[in-house]
């Protein structure tokens, strides 16, 4: 980049001064400055764009990678399921499924089936419940002293 320090910048201030004018000076200076802005735009997106193709790359390499590591995986569970079928039928060969083995499942045990009368109770309808005079809400307590304080003789 350029090396522009503060006698460079003054250099230069003050040659657009004499060459451009001092009338004319303000709106070149706003249009440099938005040349700029735009320059610097530009490059910002070509540099957000290189990143992100080069971050697309590096998630390529990576996705080939887990797709590698979950075949593998796959081919192992596959052989080690073969060979545990070979093994369980070599198991299982010497054995007739008409003898009776003298073991039998345990019978599942009654388990009561609880109804949760919570939810019963919050089936009533609101409006079986205001007729009914079941209280929906709690008072505070001034509201409470103010709906029961006896009425005034007066």
């Amino acid at each position: 980049m350029l090396d522009l320090g503060l006698s460079k910048m003054a250099l230069i201030g003050a040659v657009a001064l004499i060459v451009i004018g001092p009338e004319k000076l303000p709106r070149v200076a706003r249009t440099v400055g938005t040349l700029l802005g735009k320059a610097q735009r530009y490059v910002s997106d070509v540099k957000a764009e290189v990143n992100r193709s080069m971050d697309l790359e590096e998630l390529k390499k990576m996705k080939e990678t887990v797709e590698t590591a979950a075949r593998d995986v796959e081919q192992s569970v596959q052989t080690t399921a073969a060979d545990f079928e070979k093994d369980w039928a070599e198991t299982t060969a010497g054995l007739s499924s008409t003898e009776p083995t003298g073991w039998e499942p345990p019978a599942p045990e009654y388990k009561h089936p609880g109804k949760n009368w919570r939810l019963k109770r919050g089936a009533v309808p609101q409006w079986y419940k205001a007729r009914a005079g079941v209280r929906t809400r709690a008072l505070s307590g001034a509201a409470r002293v103010a709906r029961y304080r006896p009425k005034s003789l007066n």
